[in-house]
């Protein structure tokens, strides 16, 4: 597995959730009480951008069909959802936001 550079933490200043893309992965990142967290960019039910969803109390909702996921560990949390997200490990270099993913994979 490779680490990207994939945002810098003032991003995070006006939205707490980011569309990015490393080694040819989709991800969404999030900053949700000081940690940032990185998982696959789409909903495992229909395909949809988590970008455009809205986080709530440690969850991300699915903009299509309000599906949740537990941001920290990709956990679905029942219909119509039922596939976790893939989730990424992150680190911070003093404001960047790297993430670790294969290379091309997913």
């Amino acid at each position: 597995m490779t680490w990207h550079p994939v945002a810098d933490l003032a991003e995070f200043e006006s939205r707490p959730l980011l569309a990015r893309e490393a080694g040819g992965v989709a991800l969404a990142l999030y900053h949700v009480d000081g940690a940032v967290y990185a998982t696959q960019g789409r909903c495992t039910h229909a395909g949809v951008p988590l970008a455009g969803g809205e986080i709530v109390d440690g969850f991300i909702e699915c903009p299509a069909h309000y599906g949740l996921f537990e941001i920290a560990t990709g956990r679905a949390q029942g219909g119509p959802v039922c596939r976790d997200l893939a989730t990424y490990p992150v680190r911070i270099e003093v404001t960047g936001v790297w993430v670790r993913v294969e290379p091309g994979g997913a």
